[in-house]
């Protein structure tokens, strides 16, 4: 997957143009991380996943190094989702049926749920990330608890055998998109404590595509795009009936095989852009799409951009695993949005598995916990390999004084010759005469 193109720049890249290739397979989902904006998590074919750092001036050469190796998968990965609190917590899912959420502070995972029979289409957390909803092949929408696995509630979403799609929405509705008996493409909205009765089912059209729901919490706007579709549709949530409102429809020659939404600390306030969309169409294009409200006024519109969520994180992995709910760290875009001047980073200090192989170790050597090393004896080291450094070039110093001393010594026996002192003369040699 390419990395690090400036938004200044148009047209094809470079046949070498610098990649993120660390992979064995095809990626099949990437997420970037909500608390720093140069780390991205991707999933794969190759059943791992992998997290990477993106440098601030982007990539020089193709990165194929991750800062971490995510294993568990048996299957294929094609879903990865960050926590929208927490620091350092992914959540992945497999063709295994599997969800596993980690820790990518320390690469170890934190837990399994394994209560979904059938491959998992799609996952969300709420606005404080103390529930998970997903969608399943088996018809049914789930909110499960994350830290647990328990099954909250469940549902049937909608009949149709096709993928299903569903979000939580900042006040806790839940939005589902899918398709009915009559493969007809449906959006659905619901309440969590009655997930089976829709508060509205609507029925859009009869095309094939999965329509992907991407929410901005800071209007209420949701827009649907669907897959190999050229439109993308847009509707305002209400508390008022009808609850789901249809605003408008954008055009688009081409169709679409992904799309992307930019988060909203990174749109243009100075012009009302309020959504900002990167569509990857057929011929290969990646098609940058920007919301506008046109507003005559040059002033700073507060309706349009209400706090919105920050690049900090509101806790950590530990802290959320013990139970902490925190809503997420809201900023103000009066000024426009300004980066951390220092960035969390993103170190990992993987724990020593049991089952991991060691090179020619038995598995209690290997269990045995290493011991750390203190300050005085790193102080130590280095004292000792200063002091080899100095002596090591002290012996240069001599060794070059002994040359020295050899090459004039040498050049004297050479200017030793028949009109020398004769001590160093060579005596002739006898020859036969004939």
């Amino acid at each position: 997957m390419p990395a690090g193109v400036p938004h200044s720049q148009a047209g094809r890249i470079a046949a070498d143009h610098p990649l993120v290739g660390g992979h064995k397979g095809p990626v099949l989902d990437i997420a970037f991380c909500p608390h720093n904006d140069n780390v991205i998590a991707s999933g794969s074919e190759d059943c791992v996943v992998k997290v990477w750092h993106i440098p601030d001036h982007g990539l020089v050469k193709t990165l194929t190094e991750p800062i971490v190796d995510l294993l568990y998968h048996q299957r294929r990965v094609g879903l990865v989702l960050w926590h929208p609190t927490a620091l350092n917590v992914l959540l992945t899912a497999g063709s295994d049926n599997q969800v596993v959420i980690w820790n990518v502070g320390t690469g170890e995972a934190l837990v399994h749920i394994d209560c979904h029979p059938d491959i998992i289409y799609s996952a969300c957390f709420n606005w404080d990330g103390s529930q998970l909803l997903t969608t399943c092949k088996d018809k049914k929408i789930r909110i499960i608890n994350p830290r647990t696995g328990v099954i909250e509630s469940d549902a049937v979403c909608h009949e149709g055998s096709k993928a299903t799609r569903a979000i939580f929405l900042r006040h806790g509705l839940v939005f589902t998109t899918g398709f009915s008996k009559m493969s007809e493409r449906q959006y659905s909205l619901r309440t969590p404590d009655m997930l089976s009765e829709p508060i509205v089912m609507v029925e859009l059209d009869t095309s094939n595509g999965v329509m992907f729901p991407l929410y901005d919490a800071d209007t209420n706007l949701i827009y649907l795009c669907g897959k190999g579709d050229s439109v993308i549709r847009y509707f305002e949530i209400t508390p008022e009936p009808p609850f789901v409102h249809y605003i408008n429809t954008f055009q688009t020659p081409d169709p679409q095989r992904g799309i992307g939404m930019m988060p909203k600390r990174g749109c243009d306030v100075s012009i009302c852009e309020i959504s900002r969309f990167y569509r990857l169409t057929n011929s290969g294009l990646c098609q940058v799409i920007t919301m506008t409200v046109p507003r005559k006024s040059e002033l700073f519109q507060e309706d349009l951009y209400p706090d919105t969520i920050g690049d900090s994180s509101a806790c950590t992995a530990e802290e959320w695993m013990e139970g902490k709910d925190v809503d997420p760290i809201l900023i103000s875009l009066k000024d426009g949005y300004k980066p951390p001047e220092a960035k969390i980073s993103i170190s990992v200090n993987r724990r020593r598995n049991v089952l991991d192989k060691g090179s020619g170790k038995s598995s209690k050597e290997a269990a045995k916990p290493q011991p750390e090393v203190s300050d005085k004896t790193l102080q130590d080291f280095a004292d000792e390999i200063r002091k080899l450094k100095a002596m090591i070039v002290k012996h240069e110093n001599r060794i070059r004084a002994l040359e020295a001393e050899v090459a004039l010594s040498k050049s004297n026996v050479d200017e030793d010759g028949p009109g020398g002192d004769g001590l160093n003369a060579v005596p002739p040699m006898a020859s036969d005469e004939v």
